[in-house]
Order: C-alpha cells, then sequence, then structure tokens
C-alpha cells in the first residue's frame, strides 16, 4: 500500500523546517530506520530516520523548500501482510494516515494552506521538482529580476553543467549539497560555494572543502573572469553593496522570539561576585595530571557546572519556573543544566539532563560532547528543551563580567566572566591572584535579592576553596 510520511514536529512549537537534502530517490528500496533525508529546524539540523520498509515512490518537495509541519514530504510503497504490494489506500483513510506512528512522532496539522515559498538562495537557480508519477507538469521558468544598474550579471550554468529538458530547453544548475554551519563559513569568507567541489557523500562540500577552497583563491594572482564574484557588504566603493539584507529565519528568528519574550515578560535582575580562584586553577592543574582524568577537558567551566549543582541544593528556588496559567511555582527535583554556546548558526543553550548526579569528570565529558555537537549543527532538539538553569561562559571571548538574558522558563543563569592574574589581597597583603567575576541573573518574581545574593555566594565560596565542597555536598 502506498503510506505518506509527513513532516514531524521535530521540537517543541516549530511550525516549520527547510530539506536540507534528500538522502534517497524515486524507485530506491529502503529500510526501517534508514535515514531518508537531512532537515534544518529553527534550532538544529536532523537526520529523519524512515518509519517504513519500502520503495519510495515519490518525493512531494524539492531540496531546499521550507515545508510545514504535517506536510507530507515523501510516499513510499510498503508491502502488506503477505509482502505483497498494495493499492493506494482510499480518501476516507486520509485522517487513520495522518495520525500513523512514526519513529519521531505524529506532525501537527498545519496551521495555513498553500504551498511554502522556497527560500532564496543567493547566487544560484533554484532545482526543478523530482519528477512525479503522475503525468508531469512543466514548471513555469523561474523569472529572473532585471538587474539594477552597474550590477553583475547572473551566473549562467556551463555547458558541462546543463543538459536538455524535456520540452528542449537547458536544465537549470542545481545548488550545491552543503550543510549550514558549512554555508555560513563560505559566506563568510566570501567563497562562491558553485565553485567548489565537494568530497563529502553525493558530492557534498565539507568544511575541509571550503578552507581548501580559500587556499587556492589566496594562492591565485587573480579570480578567473567567468566565476560570479561575491559582493562585499563593507566595501564603500561597490555601489548596490553597501548593504546587505538578510533573512529573519531559523535559529536566529528562535533565538530573537526567545530572548525578547524572555526580557519582556520575567522581571531580571542581577548582581556580581569577584571571587579568586587561584585554589580552584591549582586544582585543575593537578587533576589534569592524573590518569582517570587523561583526554578530559577540564575548564573553569566545569567546575562553576558543578558548583551550581551543588548550590541548588541549598537554594531551590533558583530551579523553578513561573506558570502564569496554573498561578503556580513549579521548583524542579531535577537540575537540566543549559550550556550556552556559540555556534556557526548562532546562539544555542543546549542542556546537560540531570546534571546533579554527574561526578566532575562525567560533568567534564558532557560538556566536551555538548559543546561539539552543537559548533557541528547536530545537537538533537531533545537537547535544546527541558532546561531548568543555564550558564552562559563569557570569560572565553575575554570579557569580565555581563547581565545575561533568562532562557525562557527559567528562573537563574550564571555569567561565568573571564579568569585574569591581578592584584589581589591575600593574607594580609598584596600578590598576584587568578580573579574571576561572576554574573547572576534572576527572575525577580521567584528569587528575592537576598536568595540570588547568597546562591551565588555559595557558588563563589566553592571556586574561591574547593573544599566548600564537602560542607554543601
Amino acid at each position: 500500500m502506498i503510506r505518506e510520511f509527513r513532516l514531524p514536529d521535530l521540537g517543541e512549537g516549530l511550525t516549520e523546517s527547510e530539506i536540507l537534502s534528500w538522502r534517497v530517490t524515486e524507485g530506491q528500496s529502503v529500510t526501517l530506520n534508514q535515514v531518508i533525508a537531512e532537515v534544518e529546524t529553527a534550532k538544529a539540523v536532523v537526520e529523519l530516520p524512515s518509519p517504513f520498509e519500502g520503495v519510495v515512490t515519490r518525493l512531494h518537495e524539492a531540496e531546499g523548500t521550507v515545508v510545514e509541519v504535517g506536510k507530507a514530504i515523501i510516499s513510499f510503497d510498503v508491502p502488506d501482510a503477505g509482502g505483497v504490494p498494495a493499492p493506494a489506500a482510499p480518501a476516507a483513510d486520509a485522517a487513520a494516515q495522518r495520525r500513523q506512528p512514526t519513529l519521531v512522532g505524529y506532525g501537527a496539522e498545519p496551521e495555513k494552506a498553500g504551498r511554502p515559498a522556497r527560500r532564496a538562495r543567493r547566487g544560484f537557480v533554484s532545482p526543478e521538482p523530482a519528477v512525479q508519477p503522475a503525468p508531469p507538469v512543466q514548471p513555469a521558468p523561474p523569472v529572473q529580476p532585471a538587474p539594477a544598474p552597474g550590477a553583475a550579471e547572473p551566473p549562467v550554468p556551463t555547458a558541462g553543467a546543463e543538459s536538455a529538458g524535456t520540452n528542449g530547453t537547458p536544465a537549470v544548475q542545481e545548488r550545491p549539497r552543503s550543510t549550514p554551519p558549512v554555508r555560513k563559513l563560505a559566506r563568510d569568507l566570501g567563497i562562491d560555494l558553485s565553485t567548489v567541489d565537494g568530497t563529502g557523500p553525493q558530492g557534498r562540500i565539507l568544511r575541509g572543502d571550503v578552507e581548501a577552497a580559500i587556499l587556492r583563491s589566496s594562492a591565485e594572482p587573480s579570480r578567473t573572469p567567468d566565476r560570479p564574484q561575491p559582493v562585499v557588504a563593507d566595501a564603500p566603493h561597490l555601489g548596490q553593496g553597501r548593504e546587505e539584507r538578510i533573512p529573519i529565519a531559523g535559529i536566529r528568528k528562535h533565538t530573537a522570539a526567545a530572548m525578547v519574550s524572555s526580557a519582556f515578560t520575567a522581571p531580571h535582575a542581577t548582581v556580581f561576585l569577584t571571587v579568586d580562584v587561584t585554589a580552584s586553577m591549582n586544582l585543575l592543574e593537578k587533576l589534569r595530571s592524573r590518569r582517570e582524568y587523561d583526554g578530559v577537558r577540564l575548564t573553569p567551566l566545569v567546575f562553576a557546572a558543578k558548583a551550581v549543582c551543588l548550590a541548588l541544593r541549598r537554594h531551590p528556588e533558583l530551579n523553578a519556573r513561573w506558570d502564569e496559567a496554573a498561578r503556580e511555582i513549579v521548583r524542579y527535583r531535577y537540575v537540566n543544566l543549559g550550556i550556552a554556546a556559540a555556534t556557526p548558526r548562532g546562539l544555542m543553550v543546549p542542556n546537560i539532563k540531570d546534571a546533579q548526579d554527574l561526578g566532575l569528570r562525567e560533568l567534564a565529558l558532557a560538556i566536551s560532547d555538548l559543546a561539539g555537537t552543537a559548533r557541528e549543527g547536530r545537537t538533537p532538539p531533545a537537547a535544546l528543551t527541558g532546561g531548568t538553569v543555564s550558564i552562559s561562559n563569557v570569560g572565553v571571548f575575554g570579557v569580565d563580567a555581563g547581565t545575561p538574558i533568562l532562557n525562557p522558563g527559567e528562573a537563574a543563569i550564571l555569567a561565568l566572566g573571564a579568569v585574569r592574574r591581578q592584584p589581589w589581597e591575600h593574607e594580609g597583603g598584596i600578590a598576584l591572584r587568578q580573579v574571576t567575576t561572576l554574573s547572576l541573573s534572576f527572575d525577580h518574581r521567584l528569587v528575592d535579592g537576598a536568595e540570588g545574593a547568597a546562591f551565588l555566594r555559595d557558588i563563589g565560596d566553592v571556586l574561591a576553596e574547593p573544599a566548600m565542597v564537602l560542607a554543601l555536598d
């Protein structure tokens, strides 16, 4: 029988996703759980597994299309119980098919009708849709806007990249395969991905391909005249290139909405504490030399994370959320510790589940894995939801302190500043010590100033004298 797979809700409240690439083709046999597509949500890049075993009969959407949650994206010919393919299900069964359980969720009904618009791709023409089993209908050729005076002509497909279509017209050039972090890197470096040869699976362009391209371009005395030149937004001599307009989409759109909601919903208050962390830094060096910490990346952030988990035992009001609808304060008896991570796609705050149960070594490994996955754009949606309290390590950017904004639904966020050697009062004299500044923002509806200050003081005590763990544990 013919079964449709509809785009599921890949996170809390997400309404759409972009199909980055198909891993299967029409007519291909697939197995259960085989990856069929790679899609980008507002939070992460996700690989979709196949919920069926059968033959792909139709790809409903082309790569690069933004699809609403709940819309069919692929159809399968699934054998019946006897192993013989059955005819397509009647229309009366459509509602039942929409509720067919899958590995990644049911998928919500779309809020609006109509085919979603394709996201514009700078410097490329959108590829033609995949051929459908039904009688083909030739799409209208894309309308190219007239170039502004002095603007560069749009790129023309080369002879090797075009082929004759069914109506005798040349096929348009397909968008190079790559992931969002790689596209962002290429855009930042001014590299046109159409000029880069991909070495990944199915010709996908990898980060190393872009880096190799920039090395080759720096070695070339001049660019070849037949390749389009990237527009430099801040070059004053390029007429229309003095401004650049970037669509608000993806993770930037999600982050902006969350920060506005947090800033204008929860009354923020921030307290600061400067701490002599020389003892903690000395302990870090000793632990790094121990065999059980071989290959483990120990940083001040790891100590701060452990200190937060310990201090929350004494101050549970910081591990809570305000439930406006129920008019209740919800206090958590577990810690899902969020770690703010700067990634090529923007700011992300994945969280470590049940961090209160992890020892120092396990916490260090969890933070390293979380940060690496986030930078690669592979953070699963589940890791981006359900956080209870967060840490932002602004010190890695050379910043001493700040006023971090709360993640929606959380009562507190700690900012860890840079650790610097500076003169400090020590044992009745002045000595060079390693000092950092802690900044704690909290929701003043849930936390009073005295409670917030006491919580920050406990964190500072652990970092100033790690033996305090014995008193707080």
